[in-house]
Protein backbone atom coordinates (compact mmCIF):
# COMPACT_ATOMS: atom_id res chain seq x y z
CA UNK A 1 0.00 0.00 0.00
CA UNK A 2 1.62 3.07 -0.75
CA UNK A 3 0.95 6.71 1.23
CA UNK A 4 -0.92 9.26 0.25
CA UNK A 5 0.99 11.96 -1.45
CA UNK A 6 0.58 15.70 0.28
CA UNK A 7 -1.16 16.62 -2.48
CA UNK A 8 -3.78 13.67 -2.07
CA UNK A 9 -6.63 16.18 -1.05
CA UNK A 10 -5.94 19.09 -3.16
CA UNK A 11 -6.31 16.34 -6.02
CA UNK A 12 -9.95 15.19 -4.95
CA UNK A 13 -10.91 18.66 -4.40
CA UNK A 14 -9.90 19.29 -8.12
CA UNK A 15 -11.48 16.15 -9.07
CA UNK A 16 -14.94 16.92 -7.30
CA UNK A 17 -14.70 20.40 -9.00
CA UNK A 18 -14.11 19.59 -12.58
CA UNK A 19 -17.17 16.44 -12.14
CA UNK A 20 -19.78 19.07 -10.59
CA UNK A 21 -18.55 21.53 -13.77
CA UNK A 22 -21.18 22.65 -16.52
CA UNK A 23 -18.81 20.87 -19.15
CA UNK A 24 -16.45 18.16 -16.84
CA UNK A 25 -13.36 17.38 -18.78
CA UNK A 26 -13.15 13.70 -19.50
CA UNK A 27 -9.20 13.64 -19.93
CA UNK A 28 -8.67 15.30 -16.82
CA UNK A 29 -11.25 13.56 -14.56
CA UNK A 30 -9.67 10.10 -15.63
CA UNK A 31 -5.96 11.89 -15.29
CA UNK A 32 -6.92 12.68 -11.88
CA UNK A 33 -7.99 8.90 -10.90
CA UNK A 34 -4.75 7.70 -11.55
CA UNK A 35 -3.42 10.26 -8.71
CA UNK A 36 -4.70 8.19 -6.58
CA UNK A 37 -3.14 4.38 -7.75
CA UNK A 38 -0.26 6.12 -8.62
CA UNK A 39 1.74 8.58 -5.96
CA UNK A 40 4.68 9.49 -8.74
CA UNK A 41 1.84 10.93 -11.17
CA UNK A 42 1.62 15.23 -10.75
CA UNK A 43 0.89 17.29 -12.43
CA UNK A 44 3.83 17.66 -14.93
CA UNK A 45 2.71 13.93 -15.40
CA UNK A 46 -0.82 15.15 -16.36
CA UNK A 47 0.35 17.55 -18.32
CA UNK A 48 2.40 15.46 -20.22
CA UNK A 49 -0.30 13.13 -20.95
CA UNK A 50 -2.72 16.13 -21.98
CA UNK A 51 0.09 17.34 -24.42
CA UNK A 52 -0.09 13.58 -25.93
CA UNK A 53 -3.47 13.24 -26.51
CA UNK A 54 -2.93 16.76 -28.57
CA UNK A 55 -0.24 15.62 -30.86
CA UNK A 56 -1.87 12.53 -31.44
CA UNK A 57 -4.76 14.65 -32.60
CA UNK A 58 -2.39 16.72 -34.54
CA UNK A 59 -1.64 13.14 -36.70
CA UNK A 60 -5.28 12.52 -36.62
CA UNK A 61 -6.34 15.48 -39.02
CA UNK A 62 -7.26 13.67 -42.26
CA UNK A 63 -6.62 15.58 -45.35
CA UNK A 64 -9.37 13.77 -47.17
CA UNK A 65 -12.54 15.42 -48.17
CA UNK A 66 -14.78 12.92 -46.87
CA UNK A 67 -13.26 13.65 -43.01
CA UNK A 68 -13.18 17.52 -43.22
CA UNK A 69 -16.95 16.97 -44.17
CA UNK A 70 -17.42 15.13 -41.31
CA UNK A 71 -17.82 11.52 -42.76
CA UNK A 72 -18.55 9.29 -39.55
CA UNK A 73 -16.70 6.43 -41.51
CA UNK A 74 -13.91 8.25 -42.81
CA UNK A 75 -13.30 9.92 -39.24
CA UNK A 76 -13.21 5.91 -37.76
CA UNK A 77 -11.18 4.50 -40.50
CA UNK A 78 -8.33 7.65 -39.86
CA UNK A 79 -8.91 7.18 -36.32
CA UNK A 80 -8.32 3.04 -36.42
CA UNK A 81 -4.88 3.31 -38.84
CA UNK A 82 -3.65 6.34 -36.44
CA UNK A 83 -4.21 4.72 -33.14
CA UNK A 84 -4.66 1.00 -33.88
CA UNK A 85 -2.59 1.17 -36.60
CA UNK A 86 0.44 3.48 -36.09
CA UNK A 87 0.18 3.37 -32.83
CA UNK A 88 -0.73 -0.20 -31.70
CA UNK A 89 -3.53 1.37 -28.96
CA UNK A 90 -5.35 -2.25 -28.42
CA UNK A 91 -6.80 -4.57 -26.25
CA UNK A 92 -5.86 -8.10 -25.23
CA UNK A 93 -7.78 -10.42 -22.24
CA UNK A 94 -4.92 -10.05 -19.79
CA UNK A 95 -5.29 -6.59 -19.95
CA UNK A 96 -8.22 -7.27 -17.33
CA UNK A 97 -6.19 -8.71 -14.42
CA UNK A 98 -4.31 -5.59 -14.61
CA UNK A 99 -5.49 -2.15 -12.11
CA UNK A 100 -2.96 -0.20 -14.76
CA UNK A 101 -5.56 -0.90 -17.78
CA UNK A 102 -7.84 1.64 -15.55
CA UNK A 103 -5.63 4.36 -15.65
CA UNK A 104 -5.38 6.31 -18.62
CA UNK A 105 -2.14 8.12 -17.77
CA UNK A 106 -0.42 4.29 -18.11
CA UNK A 107 -3.00 3.16 -20.94
CA UNK A 108 -1.23 6.46 -22.69
CA UNK A 109 2.33 4.97 -21.59
CA UNK A 110 1.42 0.88 -22.34
CA UNK A 111 -0.97 1.42 -25.11
CA UNK A 112 -2.95 -0.95 -24.00
CA UNK A 113 -6.25 -0.71 -21.72
CA UNK A 114 -9.59 -1.81 -20.90
CA UNK A 115 -12.51 -1.37 -23.72
CA UNK A 116 -13.42 1.85 -21.54
CA UNK A 117 -10.02 3.61 -21.11
CA UNK A 118 -8.87 2.72 -24.91
CA UNK A 119 -12.34 4.71 -26.30
CA UNK A 120 -11.23 7.47 -23.73
CA UNK A 121 -8.24 7.50 -26.12
CA UNK A 122 -9.93 7.51 -28.97
CA UNK A 123 -12.74 10.03 -27.99
CA UNK A 124 -10.57 12.59 -26.63
CA UNK A 125 -8.10 12.26 -29.63
CA UNK A 126 -11.06 12.52 -32.09
CA UNK A 127 -12.63 15.50 -30.15
CA UNK A 128 -9.39 16.89 -30.41
CA UNK A 129 -9.24 16.66 -34.17
CA UNK A 130 -12.61 18.02 -35.08
CA UNK A 131 -14.34 14.52 -35.30
CA UNK A 132 -18.25 13.88 -34.60
CA UNK A 133 -17.17 11.10 -31.86
CA UNK A 134 -18.63 10.09 -28.31
CA UNK A 135 -19.18 7.19 -25.76
CA UNK A 136 -21.45 4.08 -26.80
CA UNK A 137 -22.09 1.92 -23.12
CA UNK A 138 -22.87 -1.22 -24.71
CA UNK A 139 -23.65 -3.81 -22.08
CA UNK A 140 -20.17 -5.51 -21.34
CA UNK A 141 -18.13 -3.83 -23.72
CA UNK A 142 -17.60 -0.16 -24.19
CA UNK A 143 -17.16 1.28 -27.88
CA UNK A 144 -17.18 4.72 -29.75
CA UNK A 145 -19.63 6.41 -32.29
CA UNK A 146 -19.11 8.55 -34.91
CA UNK A 147 -21.71 10.57 -36.42
CA UNK A 148 -25.32 11.44 -35.88
CA UNK A 149 -28.08 8.09 -34.96
CA UNK A 150 -28.76 7.95 -38.27
CA UNK A 151 -25.69 7.93 -39.64
CA UNK A 152 -23.38 6.50 -36.49
CA UNK A 153 -20.94 4.44 -37.13
CA UNK A 154 -19.02 2.46 -34.31
CA UNK A 155 -15.81 0.92 -34.10
CA UNK A 156 -14.01 -1.15 -31.11
CA UNK A 157 -10.97 0.50 -29.48
CA UNK A 158 -10.30 -2.94 -27.69
CA UNK A 159 -10.15 -4.42 -31.34
CA UNK A 160 -7.60 -1.72 -32.74
CA UNK A 161 -10.62 0.62 -33.56
CA UNK A 162 -12.08 -2.10 -35.81
CA UNK A 163 -15.57 -0.71 -37.65
CA UNK A 164 -18.35 -2.73 -36.27
CA UNK A 165 -21.15 -3.79 -38.60
CA UNK A 166 -24.68 -3.85 -37.04
CA UNK A 167 -24.44 -7.74 -36.73
CA UNK A 168 -21.01 -7.30 -35.15
CA UNK A 169 -22.94 -5.21 -32.13
CA UNK A 170 -25.72 -7.75 -32.01
CA UNK A 171 -23.32 -10.32 -31.24
CA UNK A 172 -21.42 -8.10 -28.74
CA UNK A 173 -24.85 -7.27 -26.58
CA UNK A 174 -26.31 -10.74 -26.93
CA UNK A 175 -22.70 -12.29 -25.51
CA UNK A 176 -22.96 -9.44 -22.52
CA UNK A 177 -26.56 -9.86 -21.70
CA UNK A 178 -28.14 -12.97 -23.76
CA UNK A 179 -30.83 -10.41 -24.67
CA UNK A 180 -31.41 -8.33 -28.43
CA UNK A 181 -29.81 -5.10 -28.51
CA UNK A 182 -31.85 -1.86 -27.96
CA UNK A 183 -31.82 1.09 -29.38
CA UNK A 184 -31.89 2.97 -25.97
CA UNK A 185 -28.28 1.12 -25.88
CA UNK A 186 -26.54 2.95 -28.89
CA UNK A 187 -27.16 6.52 -27.06
CA UNK A 188 -24.24 8.73 -26.00
CA UNK A 189 -22.53 8.26 -22.68
CA UNK A 190 -21.72 11.62 -20.93
CA UNK A 191 -18.40 12.22 -19.14
CA UNK A 192 -19.67 11.56 -15.75
CA UNK A 193 -21.27 8.12 -16.58
CA UNK A 194 -17.67 7.19 -18.68
CA UNK A 195 -16.01 8.16 -15.46
CA UNK A 196 -18.29 6.09 -12.74
CA UNK A 197 -18.24 3.06 -14.86
CA UNK A 198 -14.34 3.52 -14.82
CA UNK A 199 -14.52 3.65 -11.41
CA UNK A 200 -16.70 0.39 -11.09
CA UNK A 201 -14.46 -0.96 -12.98
CA UNK A 202 -11.60 -0.41 -10.38
CA UNK A 203 -13.97 -1.37 -7.85
CA UNK A 204 -14.55 -4.72 -9.45
CA UNK A 205 -10.79 -5.36 -10.13
CA UNK A 206 -10.20 -4.83 -6.09
CA UNK A 207 -13.47 -6.49 -4.88
CA UNK A 208 -11.70 -10.04 -5.00
CA UNK A 209 -8.11 -8.86 -3.91
CA UNK A 210 -8.16 -8.17 0.10
CA UNK A 211 -4.90 -6.82 -0.32
CA UNK A 212 -6.23 -4.10 -2.44
CA UNK A 213 -9.01 -2.86 0.13
CA UNK A 214 -7.18 0.44 -0.34
CA UNK A 215 -8.10 0.39 -3.90
CA UNK A 216 -11.67 -0.19 -3.52
CA UNK A 217 -11.55 2.59 -1.13
CA UNK A 218 -10.57 5.20 -2.96
CA UNK A 219 -12.58 4.16 -5.74
CA UNK A 220 -15.97 4.38 -3.66
CA UNK A 221 -14.42 7.79 -2.14
CA UNK A 222 -14.26 9.25 -5.76
CA UNK A 223 -17.22 7.82 -6.77
CA UNK A 224 -19.15 9.77 -3.66
CA UNK A 225 -17.62 13.03 -5.48
CA UNK A 226 -20.17 12.59 -8.42
CA UNK A 227 -23.08 14.80 -8.86
CA UNK A 228 -25.68 12.71 -6.81
CA UNK A 229 -24.22 9.16 -6.13
CA UNK A 230 -26.20 6.31 -4.86
CA UNK A 231 -26.38 5.94 -0.77
CA UNK A 232 -25.44 2.47 -1.35
CA UNK A 233 -21.84 3.30 -1.90
CA UNK A 234 -22.21 5.23 1.93
CA UNK A 235 -22.59 1.55 2.85
CA UNK A 236 -20.12 0.05 1.24
CA UNK A 237 -17.17 2.69 2.46
CA UNK A 238 -18.75 1.55 5.60
CA UNK A 239 -18.17 -2.03 5.70
CA UNK A 240 -14.48 -1.34 3.78
CA UNK A 241 -13.35 0.82 6.62
CA UNK A 242 -14.37 -1.25 9.62
CA UNK A 243 -13.00 -3.91 7.62
CA UNK A 244 -9.65 -2.09 7.71
CA UNK A 245 -10.32 -1.31 11.77
CA UNK A 246 -11.21 2.31 10.78
CA UNK A 247 -14.01 1.70 13.45
CA UNK A 248 -15.61 5.05 14.32
CA UNK A 249 -15.33 6.72 10.77
CA UNK A 250 -17.16 3.54 9.47
CA UNK A 251 -19.67 3.87 12.27
CA UNK A 252 -20.04 7.77 11.32
CA UNK A 253 -20.52 5.79 7.52
CA UNK A 254 -23.22 3.40 8.62
CA UNK A 255 -25.31 6.80 10.41
CA UNK A 256 -25.25 8.75 7.20
CA UNK A 257 -26.45 5.71 5.08
CA UNK A 258 -29.33 5.18 7.97
CA UNK A 259 -30.30 8.86 7.33
CA UNK A 260 -30.17 8.80 3.59
CA UNK A 261 -32.43 5.67 2.91
CA UNK A 262 -34.70 6.07 6.55
CA UNK A 263 -37.36 7.50 4.86
CA UNK A 264 -38.15 5.05 1.90
CA UNK A 265 -36.33 1.90 3.82
CA UNK A 266 -36.69 2.29 7.29
CA UNK A 267 -36.11 -1.34 8.45
CA UNK A 268 -32.56 -0.74 6.36
CA UNK A 269 -31.79 2.17 7.66
CA UNK A 270 -32.38 0.53 11.23
CA UNK A 271 -30.28 -2.60 10.37
CA UNK A 272 -27.05 0.25 9.74
CA UNK A 273 -28.16 2.22 12.96
CA UNK A 274 -27.56 -1.37 14.44
CA UNK A 275 -24.41 -1.97 12.67
CA UNK A 276 -22.76 1.15 13.41
CA UNK A 277 -23.40 0.48 17.47
CA UNK A 278 -21.44 -2.52 16.86
CA UNK A 279 -18.47 -0.71 15.16
CA UNK A 280 -17.87 1.18 18.04
CA UNK A 281 -18.17 -1.38 20.61
CA UNK A 282 -15.60 -2.24 18.75
CA UNK A 283 -13.38 0.19 20.20
CA UNK A 284 -13.42 -0.77 23.71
Amino acid sequence: MHPRPPGAAEWRRLFAAEAGSARPDLALLCLLIGTEADPTLDAVGIDAARRLLDRLAEQAVPGHRSCRSGDPRAWALALAELLGGRCGFKGRPGDYQRLESSLLHQVLRRRRGLPILLSVVWMEVARRAGAPVYGVALPGHFVVGFGPRDEQVLADPFDGGRVLTGTDVELLVAAATGAPLVPSMLSPADPLEIVGRILNNIRAWAAPRPEHSDVSLWAIELSLLLPAPPPRLHYERAQLLVQRGDFLVGARELDTYAEAVAAAEPATADQARRQALRARAMLN
